[in-house]
């Protein structure tokens, strides 16, 4: 059971973001957006952008932020699919829903033929794993995550008909670029 805190996503930045954004060059569809801290620094920057995300409360901080975000599950109906040209699974979000193949799978329906996925993912040698994660604090409640080690990401990336075409760190973060084969 892993156990997080989704005040730490409240932050305006975080240490690491600037490379995340600096890749999303076009129309950016932020999965798991939470309070709205990549879409509205994206959003800030002139670019477009939207934030989906399943939990209501966090919708509406990312609304309160002055994102554009709406309360969607990846896996349902999702405005401008198959024409997002980068789409955002930040901050571990790459373990929503607890299949990380399927969500892959999923995202490479929601790009365009050129788009591009970029993920954040555990370090090297941690242990993949997929089950229940208990959000801590008003929002409270548990959700269904994996964990996907950045060593681990070309099988699954492979596994979507996907490919890891980029690799960076980033103030000890990790991070991937995928695109449809």
């Amino acid at each position: 059971m892993l156990h997080f805190d989704p005040a730490t996503w409240c932050r305006d930045t975080l240490a690491g973001d600037d490379g995340l954004l600096r890749r999303c060059t076009g129309a950016t569809l932020d999965v798991g957006c939470g309070p709205g801290r990549l879409t509205g620094a994206l959003l800030g920057s002139g670019r477009t952008a939207l934030g989906i995300d399943v939990s209501a409360a966090a919708v509406r901080l990312a609304l309160r932020r002055g994102a554009v975000a709406l309360h969607r599950d990846v896996f349902g109906p999702v405005p401008g699919a198959g024409r997002w040209r980068h789409l955002l699974l930040a901050d571990g979000n790459i373990g929503i829903g607890g299949d990380p193949r399927r969500l892959l799978a999923r995202c490479r329906e929601l790009l365009a033929a050129d788009g591009l996925v970029h993920a954040e993912l555990a370090p090297p040698g941690t242990t993949a794993w997929s089950g229940t994660a208990t959000v801590h604090g008003s929002a409270g409640g548990s959700l269904r995550w994996a964990c996907v080690p950045f060593d681990d990401l070309p099988g699954m990336a492979g596994a979507a008909a996907m490919r890891v075409i980029d690799t960076w760190t980033e103030a000890g973060r990790w991070f991937a670029t995928l695109s449809p084969r």
